[in-house]
């Protein structure tokens, strides 16, 4: 099936293991979260038991260095696209609550911007992208 729109996830490159699929999973909530009509239905095996639905459509998950990441963040930020973000303060909260304090500390200049996620017209997040390379 082909989308109008793309899911992307970048990821900071130099994160470690745990730290990229932490920030992943969180990301990805927030592009779900933004828009509760990219949930599917409930899956349920032969069984009858049923599992929650996941994402209709195909997420990318891109790494980028921290110089790459700022600038797909301004890309973004320059036309309007609604962004899931997640900053490196954020490692060492351990809410919600806490996270949203830790962004609304800093200046988006100031950020240190380790993940972004995003869901809008195709060619539009691939241009907002150019530049991240396909997560290893």
């Amino acid at each position: 099936m082909n989308f109008d729109t793309k899911v992307a996830i970048v990821v900071r490159n130099d994160l470690e293991v745990w730290q990229k699929l932490n920030v992943t999973a969180f990301l990805t909530s927030g592009v779900v979260g933004a828009d509760a009509s990219l949930l599917g239905s409930d899956y349920e095996d032969a069984a009858g038991n049923t599992y929650a639905p996941l994402l209709i459509q195909p997420v990318i998950v891109l790494a980028a260095d921290r110089d790459k990441l700022r600038t797909i963040y301004s890309r973004a930020k320059d036309r309007g696209v609604r962004l899931s973000l997640y900053i490196e303060d954020m490692f060492a909260t351990g809410h919600d609550a806490a996270n949203r304090e830790t962004v609304k500390a800093r200046q988006p200049d100031e950020m240190s911007i380790v993940g972004l996620g995003m869901r809008d017209e195709r060619k539009l997040v691939d241009k907002i992208t150019k530049g991240a390379r396909m997560h290893p």
